[in-house]
């Protein structure tokens, strides 16, 4: 056989299907779009859905791609076996009722046998039971042996998802991995020979010609596709001669690089190869995932990559890397996948700087959860117990991401375990939280709607970029979710016009409104967006007149709202191009919100922009404005555009001609939205916010032209009313503002050491009033002091005491404050501040914890204060020796 590596098989593979004339698309994002069934895309044909449904039209009826796709479903198996992953790229030629299987079977053999050129006398074939169709096709338009034919049942060789909709029967092709072992006769051997893993399945050809009835029965679709998949990575296997993937030559290198970096070697130590996969696979996942815009999280498909992430680093701390690694590690897939994947090179210092800022937060969370598990494992010890329940072993993983089998290992080495069957009850609940978080949908992941049943021909020619007007036939009417033939005076519709001049909402500008104008009908557009298949809705209400479909009718932007939102958008693009400006490259689009009154803009960054770089960014843009830039367009090949230096947008997947919006020299983006003609009618821009809105992840809200007029007018009028409240000129308010502000102080001092005097008036009558438990004086009490006052007064109480445990407690806020502070001696007779406070607050309905000397936690409720006081006493008692 010849040796072939994973690149080079990537593109034999698209080369030859492109021959054949199908268009070679790049692969789609992780992230699905307009697909809530799926968290991130996990096979190939997962993003071409639209297209096998009918509900959008291919942009070709023959397709190849390599899909890149994550699975995490065998997470526990990465690792400990030779074929599992969470990254994988998978090879698809797809047809969307073009050819089948007469076209299908001889291609997948001529590609298997002539341009791989493996021996035909190591593969096998198997169809469905039932499908003669595909065996005549193979026994007569191939020339494999009809011997290493096997027929298999629904389970093996029929797809089928959910119980009802398009499915059909399957074909695989197998390697043989033992040829040395005789060849396979019999359907029995040829399955106990997958079962050993002697036989690989390494292509599935689906030929999709049927829909399940809702009564079981099958009846034949009008058009028939095929969806092929070939896992890339075990194709190299099979083409480079290895007997797992992380010996193919792209994984094999960075699987080597882990072992330089851990000072060790492969296959010497069974445990570490575990850790040595798990991080080589692990690595390529978060890399391709933060490529396509997913952030660290603890939600959704950010909680997988946190996961992902934080495992890998766990594995490297068990091979004796202790410090970040990863964000380094990443460099090579980077390296060996940027020819496929050109983003990756485009995002990697972005790629570099979220991984590695991932990597230290999670050693602050391994020290942290080794402190909390420590106290988890005195009270066991305290208690003669050795297990550690579910739920404080789940909250462990879940709510401070400490790996559970790190809890596990540190329990072991104390003689402990975890309850697990406690935990997983806590996971499972967690999952089923999640399941009913996502939305139920029906075949392939779309919510079927009354959009859904138009002819995926049905489309609208967007005319708006040029004009406000436009001249268009109306194609279809909607009401109360039917379609209709017309419709009358007052009622709310959504109409879709073969032409338009409304922009339908799309890359986060709103949609147009305006009027739509026929012989004797008028009707209000309140909002113009595309349903899920891609149509584009007018949605408004009939003022006057009927409307009929096949209706010729004018449509009427409304100019100013337009112009307002156009300001916004190009004002977007200026705020990006200055935000990598002030900020670095890695400050990209995470999305945005342009309306006809703002612009909402978030983007990557890892802390909280400062005052300076604020107003750097603002004078920046307001700069480009005074500049008066043209602005212009030009359409263009993605390839192009790409060496134009045009930013490309997270998660947007574009086809092969784009639009690249130019404002001078200053920004150049890929954008479908509509902008003004030069950024001068901007006029102005203000930013009003900056926020986080997630790890990673900031936020900024501005607005321009007459908006930022407003806004600066609405300043001056509050300027105005706060100084004549402060009896003063707004000239003169920040002197004004200082002076009451240092009044205020000093009468709050003034308050506080009165407190503080009656505090340690009342110091004598709280002495008096204290216990002896055990030998050790304890004694509570409830003071109106803030937090330094109680501090101050228990050193005062603890240092007269002695040898003692004080417990204070404060209402003088909404909430209770509790301080608990114990002697040197009490604590070496076995008190615990820290625990002491978290038992008297849980019965306040708070929490809290701290060390053994000193410890302070909150509470909810007033009235249980006295209940939580009295509680001390026996809480001390049960700890002393």
């Amino acid at each position: 056989m010849n040796y072939m590596g994973v690149n080079e098989l990537r593109e034999k593979y698209l080369s030859f299907f492109e021959n054949k004339g199908h268009l070679r698309a790049q692969s789609f994002s992780l992230i699905p779009r307009n697909d809530k069934s799926l968290l991130l895309i996990n096979a190939g044909m997962a993003p071409l859905k639209p297209y096998f449904t009918g509900q959008e039209v291919p942009p070709r009826r023959r397709m190849t791609t390599c899909q890149k796709c994550i699975r995490t479903g065998d997470i526990d198996r990465v690792g400990k076996t030779s074929r599992h992953a969470t990254f994988f790229e998978m090879l698809g030629n797809f047809s969307f009722g073009d050819y089948f299987k007469e076209d299908a079977i001889p291609w997948a053999w001529e590609f298997v046998t002539e341009v791989l050129k493996l021996p035909k006398d190591r593969l096998y074939v198997t169809i469905y039971l039932e499908d003669d169709e595909a065996y005549e096709i193979w026994t007569k338009r191939t020339d494999v042996d009809p011997s290493r034919i096997f027929r298999l049942g629904k389970e093996d060789n029929f797809w089928e998802v959910g119980v009802t909709g398009p499915c059909g029967p399957c074909s695989e092709i197998h390697f043989d991995r033992a040829p040395e072992k005789g060849q396979i006769k019999t359907v029995e051997e040829f399955i106990k020979a997958g079962d050993e893993d002697r036989v690989v399945e390494f292509w599935n050809l689906v030929f999709t010609q049927f829909n399940r009835n809702e009564d079981g029965s099958y009846s034949k679709l009008e058009n028939k596709n095929i969806d092929t998949g070939m896992g890339l990575e075990r194709l190299a296997t099979i083409m480079q001669g290895v007997g797992s993937i992380f010996e193919i030559d792209t994984m094999k290198e960075i699987l080597n690089a882990v072992c330089k970096a851990a000072g060790t070697e492969y296959n010497r130590d069974s445990k570490k190869d575990v850790s040595l996969r798990i991080i080589t696979d692990h690595i390529r996942s978060v890399t391709f995932l933060v490529s396509d815009g997913v952030i660290p999280s603890n939600e959704g498909r950010g909680y997988v990559l946190r996961r992902l992430l934080r495992r890998a680093a766990r594995h490297g701390k068990l091979l004796g890397i202790n410090s970040p690694f990863l964000y380094e590690l990443c460099d090579l897939v980077i390296e060996n996948s940027k020819g496929a994947y050109p983003e990756l090179e485009e995002k990697r210092e972005y790629i570099r700087k979220v991984i590695k800022i991932e990597e230290e937060r999670f050693d602050e969370t391994i020290d942290q959860g080794i402190g909390i598990l420590n106290e988890y494992i005195e009270e066991l010890k305290k208690e003669g117990r050795k297990t550690l329940n579910g739920y404080r072993a789940f909250k462990l993983y879940d709510t401070y991401g400490f790996p559970t089998e790190l809890t596990l290992e540190i329990l072991e080495e104390q003689g402990m375990d975890i309850d697990m069957e406690g935990f997983n009850r806590e996971m499972e609940e967690q999952r089923q939280k999640a399941r009913s978080a996502r939305e139920e949908t029906n075949y392939m992941g779309r919510d079927l709607d009354v959009y859904s049943k138009l002819p995926a021909e049905i489309s609208t020619e967007f005319k708006g970029y040029d004009s406000l007007e436009a001249v268009g036939k109306v194609l279809v009417i909607v009401k109360d979710e039917e379609i209709v033939d017309n419709v009358n005076d007052g009622k709310e519709v959504s109409i879709i016009l073969d032409t338009t001049s409304f922009y339908a909402e799309m890359g986060g500008q709103v949609g147009d409104t305006g009027i739509i104008e026929g012989e004797g009908v008028k009707i209000e557009v309140t909002d113009c967006r595309k349903s899920a298949n891609g149509k584009v809705l007018h949605i408004g209400k009939i003022l006057e007149g009927t409307l009929n479909v096949g209706d010729v009718v004018k449509t009427k932007v409304d100019k100013a709202r337009r112009m307002n939102i156009a300001r916004n958008h190009t004002a977007t693009h200026l705020l990006h191009a200055a935000l990598r400006k002030v900020l670095g490259s890695h400050a990209e689009q995470a999305g945005s919100l342009v309306e006809d009154g703002r612009l909402r803009f978030d983007f990557t960054h890892f802390e909280a922009m400062s005052s300076e770089d604020l107003r750097r960014v603002e004078d920046i843009v307001n700069e480009k404005i005074l500049e008066a830039l043209q602005v212009e367009t030009i359409e263009t090949g993605i390839d192009e555009a790409r060496r134009m230096g045009a930013t490309a947008l997270f998660g947007e997947k574009y086809g092969d001609v784009v639009r690249v919006v130019k404002a001078g020299d200053f920004s150049m983006e890929l954008c479908g939205g509509t902008h003004v003609a030069n950024t001068s009618a901007i006029g102005m821009f203000k930013i009003i916010s900056e926020s986080g809105v997630a790890a990673g992840v900031r936020r900024i809200e501005a607005v321009t032209g007459k908006g930022a007029l407003r806004y600066v007018d609405n300043l001056e009028e509050t300027l105005k009313e706060a100084a004549a409240a402060l009896k003063t000129t707004p000239k003169d308010i920040v002197r004004r503002a200082e002076s009451i502000i240092a009044e205020l102080k000093e009468k709050e001092r003034e308050i506080e050491n009165l407190k503080a005097k009656m505090a340690s008036n009342a110091a004598d009558e709280i002495l008096n009033a204290s216990r002896d438990i055990k030998g050790v004086k304890v004694v509570t009490a409830v003071v109106d002091l803030d937090v330094d006052g109680l501090r101050n007064l228990g050193d005062k109480l603890r240092d007269k005491l002695g040898n003692s445990v004080v417990v204070l407690a404060s209402t003088a806020g909404d909430k209770v404050i509790f301080i608990s502070m114990a002697s040197k001696d009490a604590v070496s007779r076995g008190a615990h501040a820290g625990n002491i406070i978290r038992e008297v607050a849980k019965i306040a309905g708070g929490g809290g914890g701290g060390r053994p000397d000193m410890a302070q936690a909150g509470g909810k409720n007033k009235e249980k204060v006295d209940e939580a006081l009295n509680a001390v006493y026996g809480i001390v008692e049960g700890m002393l020796k």
